[in-house]
């Protein structure tokens, strides 16, 4: 008899049909420029690569295992014998951000770039955004998020006005110190202004950042939360639920999709915190996608320009991966990825628009694969379902 723990049966594998779907997104981590990097600014960048020369190169046994090396020349990462299935994965679409970038993966390609502010909110949504909130604002233009709490949070605490500031991507930023704004309190002016952002200024995110501490040692808290556009047209989440399967949403996943096409939402604030829950939901469930974003590589390190804090959390990923992959089973599909690039060498602390990484595993296959990142949904919604959507971009890799 098989023993029964926490309503599951131990010892008895997943029936042949049961098969699961694990997407890991290591949030900014490019692997190169684009081939419209001009057009942003973002010639020559490349995330992936400037990190390893910044840090003497790169030791990630698993990641080379699989076939890092391969997709690209790393200093420190060998070209594996047999890599995995290995690839260069790139946007059919505008934009070079989080927002973007996961609705691509998901088969949801924008035609025109959502709006962005590079001299900050005209008088015209401001004034929107304090009748809709009931606060006033300061700073009000693009800054780097630590920045910004550090030169205007002590005026803010005076005056109690949000600080509101953007960058080159289409966000719109709120940080509030939880002692002089709760933290509730700002999301919900975070979600008024999130209503307030329509039409020609429907930006894609606007993002709550609380933050505590004194003057000069502020810091900013784990209650990140943003609120996303919903995504403008079906994709890939929506087809894997209609067709009965479960989706569940590590990190900041449910925020980027506005909720669109998740079943279930999960604790993901840092790297440490996804890895947890990625690891339980692998540990309890036999089928079904599991969709995460490790943030840590963007916001904890990349747009700081944190080279070694960035190698810290990829090698950490790949101790991580070590152990996850000696427990996949049969029937499931892993997939690794990144949604845009954040190069340490490139001026200034935005994203870049560059090529994503692609490793997946499944079986013994080994190939190369570059596409859009839309092949992604495609094959995680043939490896689920046996199904396709021909009217959504993408085809699957593993057909």
């Amino acid at each position: 008899m098989s023993e029964l723990r926490d309503g599951r049966r131990i010892g008895i594998p997943p029936t042949a049909s049961a098969r699961r779907a694990i997407v890991v997104v290591i949030d900014a981590c490019g692997v190169g420029a684009l081939p419209d990097a001009a057009l942003y600014g973002d010639e020559g960048t490349n995330t992936l690569l400037h990190v390893a020369e910044a840090v003497g190169g790169l030791q990630l046994p698993t990641l080379a295992a699989l076939g890092l090396g391969n997709i690209t020349a790393l200093p420190g990462v060998p070209a594996a014998v047999r890599p995995a299935i290995h690839g260069a994965l790139h946007p059919l679409g505008p934009g070079k951000d989080s927002t973007t970038g996961h609705w691509e993966m998901m088969g949801v390609v924008l035609e025109r770039p959502l709006p962005v502010y590079p001299e900050g909110f005209p008088p015209e949504v401001t004034g929107s955004l304090t009748a809709a909130m009931g606060h006033q604002v300061i700073c009000n233009r693009p800054y780097n998020g630590i920045a910004a709490v550090e030169d205007f949070g002590a005026r803010h605490l005076q005056s109690g006005a949000l600080i509101l500031y953007t960058s080159q991507d289409s966000v719109l930023q709120l940080a509030a110190h939880t002692e002089r704004v709760p933290t509730e309190e700002l999301y919900r002016a975070c979600a008024a202004a999130r209503a307030a952002m329509t039409g020609q200024h429907a930006v894609g995110r606007v993002i709550a950042r609380p933050f505590t501490g004194e003057p000069g040692a502020f810091r900013r808290t784990e209650g990140r939360r943003d609120f996303a556009l919903a995504p403008p047209a079906r994709g890939y989440l929506e087809e894997l639920r209609s067709a009965g399967v479960q989706v569940h949403g590590v990190g900041k996943i449910p925020d980027l999709f506005a909720g669109v096409g998740v079943s279930k939402s999960h604790a993901g604030a840092t790297n440490a915190l996804a890895l947890t829950s990625a690891g339980e939901l692998l540990d309890e469930l036999d089928e079904g996608l599991v969709f995460v974003n490790l943030i840590d590589t963007d916001q904890v390190y990349g747009h700081r320009k944190d080279s070694h804090g960035f190698y810290r959390a990829l090698r950490e990923i790949d101790a991580w991966l070590a152990a996850r992959l000696q427990q996949l089973r049969k029937g499931d599909l892993l997939i690794l990825t990144a949604d845009h690039g954040v190069d340490p060498a490139h001026p200034g602390t935005d994203h870049t628009r560059e090529y994503a990484p692609l490793l997946a595993v499944l079986g013994e296959r080994s190939e190369r694969h570059d596409g859009p990142l839309a092949d992604i949904g495609a094959t995680v919604l043939d490896w689920l379902t046996g199904r396709d959507a021909e009217a959504l971009p993408g085809k699957s890799f593993i057909s």
